[in-house]
């Protein structure tokens, strides 16, 4: 599951057809960089193998008059089908990592507020089993035949997953609560496409 992948086929499917450097511009003023670890040449890269799997296809934008032409890209019939799946993956799978659920929940206003819904309590379902396992890791490292200072490491691990847990109820509570705008509720969802 790749967050690039997913905010690259999210961005275009935003604009509607988008360029190279203006997708790389829009993730970048999203820091996604930072939160996704999306490089600006694999945004690149992601364009063009999407383009090459019948996910993306090229079509010709205007420069304006000054300079050349410029190829964007729009979602073919495939990629918002791959689009879908990828979101759907990265909120509820336990295959989810970090990168792939911050992508997700960025494009989380794409769905349904009960589709998104569902998938949250799937993943809090997951989330919560490894908060299970690190716990029983924690309390039987040195029955496990763990040295004892491993013990820090399924620590560390349970905290992590006690934070998982704590924000996704957080989350499903406020989206059960009516907050953000999702998609079919009568006003522009974020990134919905281009109307």
């Amino acid at each position: 599951m790749s967050a690039t992948r997913l905010l690259v086929l999210g961005v275009v499917r935003m604009y509607g057809k988008a360029h190279g450097y203006q997708v790389r511009r829009e993730l970048l003023s999203w820091r996604a960089d930072k939160w996704g670890n999306v490089q600006p040449g694999s945004i690149y890269h992601a364009l063009k193998k999407m383009t090459a799997e019948g996910l993306l296809e090229q079509v010709a934008e205007d420069a304006g008059g000054s300079g050349p032409e410029r190829v964007a890209y729009r979602l073919t019939e495939d990629g918002e089908t791959e689009f879908m799946v990828q979101l759907t993956e990265a909120l509820a799978s336990d295959e989810a990592t970090g990168y792939s659920m911050s992508a997700a929940v960025t494009l989380m206003p794409t769905l349904p507020r009960d589709r998104a819904l569902a998938l949250l309590r799937q993943q809090l379902a997951n989330m919560e089993a490894h908060l299970t396992a690190t716990h029983y890791a924690r309390e039987h490292a040195v029955e496990l035949g763990k040295p004892p200072h491993v013990g820090e490491l399924y620590r560390l691990w349970s905290a992590h997953a006690e934070a998982n847990v704590t924000w996704m109820r957080g989350l499903i509570a406020r989206l059960e609560a009516g907050e953000y705008v999702m998609a079919g509720e009568g006003e522009p969802a974020f990134g919905e496409p281009a109307r």
